[in-house]
């Protein structure tokens, strides 16, 4: 069977799904296989369950005409994902970057359904999984796909634009996230900018941030749509930013007043503005869609708590993250500022340096009480009574028995496996 009558039968289906937990009747089941198990095992449990269809690699586990045997279930899904993109033949737009991606993702999609009907990636499922199953999310209603893609390691975004074919792309910076896999920071320049290169390759458009130097050197030869402050030369000129503590933008013809905090936030609010003023959404739907947009999923929430105001950003960190939104924290016009910040993943051979860079940042230029917790910090401790170390969460739960917050901005700021929003229990 090939994969276009593979995907006649997907047509079929309602759904699809690599989840028998999700099953939904009339679906199409991928028995992707995991690192613990094989999931060719579920195919029955899917027909039981309501699938149309099952796809699976191992022929041990044939059932009747309605399972269909392939040599790869992973790779017969990615195939179906572009040959799916390329039967719907919308136009797709295409993020990745260190920070903000799915932030942005969630503005674009705020903005451009105000004129089109969107689809956009569901939470981060921006790997070479999560990218296929997006693609197979669109149908013939679909007028604009809003793809996010995610990479931890080199060739990963050129593989992720072969299948999903952009014909619009925008990263949203380059930072120090994922630096074990890419092998630096250089190499995390060169791998996000394997979408530049897909772009260039088949004359489709870049969007640009002119404050971002990369970006322009990056996007050299690219057609471009770009955003800059105080910049005439760019497509859309901004006014003024500023964030105390949520962003507020003017632009030349408008002004939003956002539920986003922080200043690193901005490029975010930026990026959807442009693409939605390329795609000619009116100004006063690109304002009402941003300052409509409530971040969710521990992404900067203000909280409020007791006499306390907390900035939650516990999602995730990388050096370049985790500095931003300690600067934007300290710039804040607010008394009586705590600051509990979390390890940071994914480093490698940079984990030390980057963890002590951050410790002597907060001792050096600022003095806002700190709580540092997790292995890595714990690496930098020093004697100092405004800068306290803690190796576990379970050591810093303790010391919250002994203390009581009262009248304090917070921020929390860590890795996702860090789980810092457990300290809201104790707060």
């Amino acid at each position: 069977m090939n994969i276009q009558d593979i995907h006649n039968l997907f047509l079929k289906c309602g759904s699809l799904s690599i989840d028998t937990r999700k099953i939904e009747k009339d679906s199409m089941f991928f028995a992707i296989k995991g690192e613990n198990f094989d999931a060719n095992t579920f195919a029955q449990e899917a027909l039981n369950l309501g699938a149309l269809y099952v796809v699976i690699d191992n022929e041990d586990y044939f059932i009747d005409d309605r399972t269909i045997l392939v040599q790869n279930s992973l790779e017969t899904l990615q195939e179906l994902a572009k040959f799916h993109r390329s039967y719907l033949g919308l136009p797709i737009v295409a993020l990745t970057g260190s920070n903000g991606k799915t932030t942005t993702k969630e503005l674009i999609n705020a903005v451009l359904s105000k004129k089109f009907r969107t689809k956009a990636t569901i939470g981060n499922l921006n790997n070479h999984i999560g990218v296929p199953l997006t693609l197979l999310s669109f149908t013939k209603e679909t007028e604009i796909g809003i793809v996010e893609m995610g990479a931890n390691h080199q060739k990963e975004i050129e593989f992720l634009c072969e299948i999903a074919q952009p014909d619009f792309g925008y990263i949203t910076n380059f930072g120090k996230a994922h630096l074990e896999g890419f092998g630096g920071v250089e190499g995390v320049i060169k791998g996000k900018s394997e979408m530049y290169q897909y772009l260039r390759s088949k004359d489709k458009t870049a969007f640009v941030n002119l404050e971002d130097p990369i970006q322009i050197e990056k996007s050299d030869g690219i057609k471009t749509f770009t955003f800059g402050v105080k910049r005439d030369n760019a497509d859309l000129d901004i006014n003024a930013i500023q964030a105390n503590p949520f962003v507020e933008i003017d632009f030349k013809d408008f002004s939003v007043k956002s539920h986003l905090i922080g200043l690193y936030n901005a490029n975010n609010i930026n990026a959807a503005t442009a693409i939605g003023r390329y795609f000619e959404v009116k100004d006063q739907d690109i304002k009402e869609a941003l300052e409509n947009y409530i971040p969710a999923n521990n992404r900067s929430q203000l909280i409020t708590k007791g006499s306390n105001e907390i900035i939650l950003d516990a999602y995730n960190a990388n050096p370049s993250s985790m500095a931003v939104a300690i600067a934007n924290f300290v710039q804040l016009d607010k008394e009586n500022k705590i600051m509990i910040l979390g390890d940071m993943f994914e480093l490698g051979d940079e984990s030390a340096e980057e963890h002590k860079i951050i410790v002597d940042s907060v001792l050096n230029e600022n003095n806002v009480q700190t709580y540092f917790i997790g292995k890595a910090f714990y690496q930098n401790k020093i004697s100092n009574d405004r800068i306290l170390f803690f190796e576990t969460f379970d050591s810093f739960k303790d010391f919250l028995q002994t203390i009581k917050f009262e009248n304090n901005t917070i921020l929390i700021k860590g890795s996702r496996g860090m789980a810092l929003e457990r300290t809201l229990e104790f707060i």
